[in-house]
């Protein structure tokens, strides 16, 4: 058997047996992995509070040889996400968060650069201001499982998009200029004539925010405005680019609609 001790954002649980729980952790150094908890359910002592989606701890488990499952036996809370008022909106922005990892990331793959995505969007994540990190995250976490395509010229022409308003279509990937946008007409890049086309518009501001956020950490763009319609053509494409990829809905990504900022 091998102790570890490491960093971890619980993900998901799931009780089985009276008080044991099955718990999803993503990981600093050994990327996502599942384990038991013992008892969970009864022992204040050694899980406490720890076991809510998006806790940020320091947990000890040990790896048992053929076993896919750990064994967990404690954990030491760094940050809670119930240190901080939650109100709806800012319940499904960690729900979006947590699903899109579930989804998108294998077990047992460390992924540095995305923990630490994570720990940053979990940080600024507050009851009044959830677009900023939700924005961050859905295009950071795009460009990082390598989903994200050239931003700045069109798919088709190469035409550079840099200053004008760009499209894009859930069905394809990519940005695109005017003429050659999905459903524009003659020489678009299906050649449809527009009626079913579901593409939407990225404006010029939009654009340029995506180039300041892969060149900005989170904590300098938080004092920021960002009023729900600030970049909700942005995370639209970035959400659409997930799930293209996914073949799926996203059901947070529903959530976030309905509270009109996705």
């Amino acid at each position: 058997m091998i102790q570890h001790h490491a960093e971890a954002v619980v993900l998901r649980s799931w009780p089985i047996h009276e008080a044991d729980q099955i718990i999803s952790l993503f990981t600093r150094d050994m990327g996502k992995i599942k384990g038991v908890a013992k008892s969970a359910a009864k022992s204040r002592r050694r899980f406490g509070g720890a076991l809510e989606p998006t806790t940020y701890v320091r947990a000890r488990y040990t790896e048992r040889p053929k076993q896919e499952l750990v064994r967990l036996d404690s954990f030491e809370i760094i940050r809670s996400p119930l240190s901080a008022p939650v109100d709806y909106g800012r319940a499904a922005a960690l729900a979006f968060f947590v699903e899109i990892l579930e989804e998108t990331l294998p077990d047992h793959d460390p992924q540095d650069d995305i923990f630490r995505l994570l720990i940053a969007v979990l940080e600024q994540t507050r009851v009044d201001s959830i677009w900023m990190p939700v924005t961050y995250f859905a295009l950071w976490i795009t460009r990082l499982l390598g989903w994200l395509p050239d931003l700045s010229r069109c798919s088709v022409c190469g035409e550079r998009l840099a200053g004008s308003s760009s499209y894009f279509d859930a069905a394809f990937d990519g940005l695109f200029c005017e003429r050659h946008s999905p459903g524009a007409g003659h020489g678009s890049v299906d050649g449809a004539a527009g009626a079913l086309s579901r593409r939407a518009v990225l404006s010029a501001d939009s654009l340029a925010l995506a180039v300041r956020i892969f060149r900005t950490p989170a904590s300098a763009l938080v004092s920021e405005a960002w009023p729900r319609s600030r970049a909700a053509d942005l995370r639209r494409f970035a959400v659409q680019s997930l799930e293209r990829h996914l073949e799926r809905r996203l059901t947070t990504a529903v959530a976030l609609l309905r509270l009109g900022g996705a």
